[in-house]
């Protein structure tokens, strides 16, 4: 994490240094100062001092190396638990599908939002009670 903070330092400094150098450069060739590539070069660089001041108070709450820090650390010591997830459903494909029929109601036509609530719902009923009915019952 440390290396991380360094890094995230290091992009706001060059960010910093870039937008001054991008204000100087648009002076000279064009006499005023161009807003749109010197908010977002300046912007760019708060966000990488946001960032790195975050992880650092992150690094500094936990009180304790990530294993990603330690020279001695094996690959087994940073594997989070995932979670679980079905093997076999096809309710996730069915709710991707629900979403996208409500997406492409915004560029086709409002009525397509009703199909694709219904059919948004269905698939999310259908995955959260999988486990409750069928083979897989509990």
């Amino acid at each position: 994490m440390k290396t991380n903070i360094g890094l995230f330092w290091i992009l706001a400094v060059f960010f910093v240094l870039a937008d001054a150098a991008y204000i100087a450069w648009s002076l000279i060739d064009h006499g005023s100062i161009e807003w749109t590539g010197t908010l977002g070069i300046g912007l760019a660089g708060v966000l990488s001092a946001f960032i790195a001041f975050y992880v650092n108070l992150s690094y500094k709450a936990q009180g304790g190396e990530l294993p990603e820090d330690r020279l001695d650390a094996a690959i087994d010591d940073g594997e989070p638990e995932q979670g679980f997830f079905s093997p076999w459903s096809w309710w996730p494909l069915a709710l991707a599908s629900g979403a996208a029929v409500c997406f492409l109601a915004l560029a086709v036509g409002i009525w397509l939002l009703f199909i694709g609530v219904a059919f948004t719902v269905v698939a999310l009923v259908g995955w959260t009670y999988e486990y409750q009915r069928g083979n897989f019952g509990h």
